[in-house]
């Protein structure tokens, strides 16, 4: 193996490294997040209130496309991604309330 391949491979070796730690910190930062909007939903069953709020949903995403674009990434994947966390909630808020 050439200095420059096992060069490469550690490089790799460390990013990769560096992926599953921030892996992890995404499970567990969605896990949280998760706990939270149970809560809300709770609240939001005992309550008789919609299990979604769109006027909300539409500044979290709007303030998301802003965040990603000032961390250098892709609005658009940003919004996606949310939109999708969204219609997880809306789904776990809609199940509280039957």
């Amino acid at each position: 193996m050439t200095d420059a391949v096992a060069l490469a491979a550690n490089l790799l070796k460390e990013h990769r490294a560096s992926i599953d730690r921030l892996d992890a910190i995404l499970v567990y930062t969605l896990a949280e997040r998760f706990k939270h909007t149970k809560a809300v939903g709770k609240l939001k069953a005992e309550y008789a209130l919609p299990p979604s709020d769109p006027a909300r949903e539409a500044h979290q995403i709007a303030r998301l496309e802003r965040l990603a674009e000032e961390a250098d990434l892709d609005p658009e994947f940003a919004k996606k991604f949310l939109n999708f966390v969204i219609s997880e909630v809306i789904r776990h808020h809609e199940k509280l309330q039957k």
